[in-house]
């Protein structure tokens, strides 16, 4: 008897390096981010703060390596959300309970879950956003309300300047649910924060821009904890100009800008 052939099966399509380098650089933001919450159960607070840093730099890195390289994949996407939920939306009000918030129980608790969904919320959004063929055109300029990274480190403040100061203050468990509020609010409404993703530089600009990077990284070898405290509340300061930036984007396109709202204001609200 002639034992029929068997169809062969068909060859998987080899993976170029470039796609694998940013998965890899988000699988180390991810480890890093829970290596966080080991760090807070046993105290270390510095090196807890440290390693949500790390974690931010390297989710910064990967998108615009794979960018670059040519390597974005929808893997890489939804990987880049995982990552990003547990580094930025579990492991900072973790710290925060084991830090302060675990002296007052449940409400404690309800902190860190309100933080943690708000957090899913917002990147669930944004993936949504991301499909639309056609974003708007302030999407490249503006994110509506603040990144799960910006959010980890703003919500982490209190804990970055008792480093220096005010110790007892800052790990009150009123003030740190405090901020944990007002950031989960930020993170899930449409107020529009700098992106800035294209940001566009002037000739003129480009070497003062370089010198106040070398100063702020100098600044972080010296004194990590106050750099880091100042680029925040740099960052906060920098909403309200955000909102107004904005605003005058809406009134020369024919937006609402009065409201803070346009025509396309669904697109906003998925971002």
């Amino acid at each position: 008897m002639i034992k029929a052939s068997l169809p062969k099966r068909p060859k998987r399509p080899r993976l170029s390096i470039n796609v694998m380098i940013p998965n890899m650089l988000t699988l180390m933001a991810l480890c890093s981010g829970l290596t966080a919450i080991r760090f807070a159960y046993e105290g270390r607070w510095e090196h807890a703060t440290l390693a949500i840093l790390a974690a931010a730099i390297l989710d910064t890195l990967d998108g615009r390596i794979a960018r670059l390289m040519k390597g974005t994949t929808k893997f890489g996407a939804e990987l880049d959300s995982l990552a990003d939920i547990l580094s930025f939306g579990v492991a900072p009000p973790m710290m925060l309970y084991f830090w302060s918030l675990q002296d007052v129980g449940r409400f404690g608790w309800v902190m860190v879950l309100l933080f943690a969904v708000s957090c899913a919320l917002r990147l669930a959004r944004f993936n949504t956003a991301a499909e639309d063929p056609n974003p708007p055109a302030w999407a490249s300029t503006f994110f509506s309300g603040v990144p799960a990274p910006a959010a980890a480190g703003l919500v982490l403040l209190p804990m970055i300047i008792s480093f220096n100061l005010f110790e007892d203050f800052a790990r009150r468990p009123e003030v740190v649910s405090a901020f944990m509020i007002v950031v989960s609010i930020l993170m899930v409404s449409s107020v529009p924060t700098y992106s800035f993703k294209k940001v566009k530089l002037s000739p003129k600009l480009v070497l003062p821009l370089m010198v106040t990077v070398g100063l702020v990284i100098a600044s972080m070898v010296s004194a990590p904890w106050v750099t880091l405290s100042g680029v925040l509340v740099a960052y906060m300061i920098s909403i309200p100009f955000a909102v107004r930036s904005y605003r005058k984007i809406c009134q020369r396109t024919g937006g609402r800008g009065s409201d803070g709202e346009t025509a396309d204001d669904d697109n906003l609200n998925a971002q």
